[in-house]
Parts: structure tokens; sequence; C-alpha cells
């Protein structure tokens, strides 16, 4: 038996892009509370309310983006709630994670400031499950918008006198389960619609990532690619892992997020 082996000496190693490596930060346990977020009068030593350790410890990580708020929890977030002086924001119920009651302390300033600590990308995931268009726009022009407007007075009046630079923005987020229980013919629908509010201001550019399927789903993947392809800039891919006995325990379904992805 005779082995052969061909050695292609004209081409040149790939490069593995590093947004690979990128993170999310979800609602889910203590991921946020407790974990990320003690606010600024802690005993737990912290620099704007967020953790030092946790800041030292994800540093040497070298994260090249941040996803937030989620997950299934970006389709029932809603921004407003958690902007403005912290006494006087809205408490929520996560309904995926526990049920427990959020003071809407960590919100987009807070996530932002994050990101900068980090010295990492943000990337924001949209509400198209329980969210409007008006309010995914509005959302956009508060962080972006460097200008006269109602958006980027009220950033003005909560402390941010200039807009952030966004680059990554994901219109819905696995809109066939927890974010609405869609068909893809609705989700491109929807995801049409809602990414043509989700504007370009002055020089940030926004990278649109759609809603891809939820592990072997072809019918999701060739029907949002079909009927949304030219209105999005990058499709997300979701593969879950089964922990088992680990959810179990905890009565929760096993259908923790493990990985999140997106490709061009």
């Amino acid at each position: 038996m005779s082995h052969v082996i061909t050695v292609h000496s004209d081409l040149s190693a790939g490069k593995i892009n590093r947004n690979i490596y990128g993170h999310f930060s979800e609602h889910l346990g203590r991921c946020i509370y407790e974990g990320l977020w003690v606010g600024e009068d802690s005993a737990i030593p912290n620099t704007d309310g967020i953790r030092n350790d946790v800041l030292a410890a994800l540093k040497k990580l070298g994260i090249p983006v941040l996803r937030w708020p989620g997950g299934c929890f970006a389709d029932e977030y809603h921004w407003k709630d958690g902007i403005g002086p912290r006494e006087g924001r809205k408490q929520m119920v996560n309904t995926h994670w526990g049920g427990v009651v959020e003071n809407n302390h960590f919100g987009t300033h807070e996530f932002l400031r994050l990101c900068e600590l980090l010295d990492c990308e943000p990337y924001i995931s949209g509400n198209v499950g329980s969210g409007t268009v008006q309010e995914m726009s509005e959302w956009v022009e508060y962080m972006t918008f460097d200008g006269v407007s109602p958006m980027a007075k009220w950033r003005e009046q909560n402390g941010r006198q200039q807009p952030w630079q966004l680059k990554y923005f994901g219109v819905g987020n696995e809109n066939w389960g927890c974010g609405g229980n869609m068909r893809p013919e609705y989700y491109a629908d929807l995801y049409r619609r809602y990414q043509t509010y989700v504007r370009n201001y002055g020089e940030n550019k926004i990278y649109k990532i759609a809603c891809g399927p939820n592990v072997d789903d072809y019918h999701w993947m060739e029907t949002v690619m079909r009927e949304a392809h030219p209105y999005m800039d990058a499709i997300s891919l979701h593969y879950y892992t089964i922990p088992g006995e680990f959810w179990t325990r905890r009565g929760r379904q096993p259908d923790s997020r493990i990985r999140n992805g997106s490709i061009h």
C-alpha cells in the first residue's frame, strides 16, 4: 500500500476572523447582576459599578465583540426602561430565566461602558419579538446620532454627550423559538421591515445581522437567505449542547445557548 502527500506550497494559510472568539452577556442566572454588575456603592471593588475582578478576567481573554442583552431575554427587553436615573427605572420580570425581578440598573449606558473598559466592539441584539419598529429605530438613534434630535437630546440629558460607535446590531434573535415562535417566511418579512429603520448616522456604519436557524433547520436558513439576503450583512447560526443533568436539576428544559456565531 502506498500513500501520496501533496503539498500546495503556493497556497497561503487562511486567517481566522477574531470575532469567532466573541462572547455574549445575557441576563441569565448571575451573569449580569452580581456577575458583571454590582453598582457603584457596592463593597465589591468596581469601576462605574462593574466588578473589577471580572473586568480583569475578561481583559485577559481579549474579547473582540460582546453581545447584549440576550438571547431569549433580548426579545422581551425594552431599552427605554434601562436608561436615566437608576432609582426611577422600571422593574421587570425575567420570564425566561427564573422569573426573577430585575431593577434595570444595567442598561444601555452601563453595557456600552463595559465594552469601553474591555476595549471590545458592542453587539446590540434588538427586540423584534415583542418590540416595535419605532422602539428599535429610536434605540439606534439614541446610541449613534450626533446631532439635534429627541433621542440625542435624551442621551445628553442622561450624561452622554458624544454618541457611541456601534458596529453590530442583531435584528431579532431566536425568533423561531423564544423570540416569537415565528415561521421563517414571517420572520424574513419582519426582518426586511425592521432593518429598514436601523439607520446609519454620520460615520457610524451598522453591520446588520439576521436571525439564523436553530441547529440544522435548513428550511429556515434557505427561506431567510432567499427573502432577506439583500438587506443583511450577516446571519447568526445557533448551535446548542445539552448539559443534561445540569438543567434537569434546575427544572429547566435543555435549551441553553452554548455557542452563537455569525456568518457573512
